[in-house]
């Protein structure tokens, strides 16, 4: 079983990264880009939208309630 972890802190950078630390403390980097084909994340393309990404109850949000799972954010980036 794998283990899961919370953002409880994110920064939107440059070329749709995310700069996110998990509740385990542990900073990781989280590419966007590839997601962004799909048309629930669509909107993130606009940078205005892209940077209004927040933490929320148990992963993180973006204007319009666009989310993603904390697993997801997790397992898929890259610790810094």
């Amino acid at each position: 079983m794998m283990e899961s972890y919370h953002p409880v802190f994110v920064k939107a950078l440059d070329d749709y990264k995310l700069l996110i630390t998990f509740d385990n403390d542990e900073k990781r980097i989280f590419d966007i880009e590839p997601y962004l084909s799909d048309s629930f994340f669509a909107p993130l393309r606009n940078s205005f939208v892209f940077n209004t990404v927040k933490i929320s109850p148990v992963s993180i949000e973006w204007a319009g309630g666009i989310d993603i799972c904390p697993d997801e954010l997790y397992y898929n980036s890259i610790a810094v």
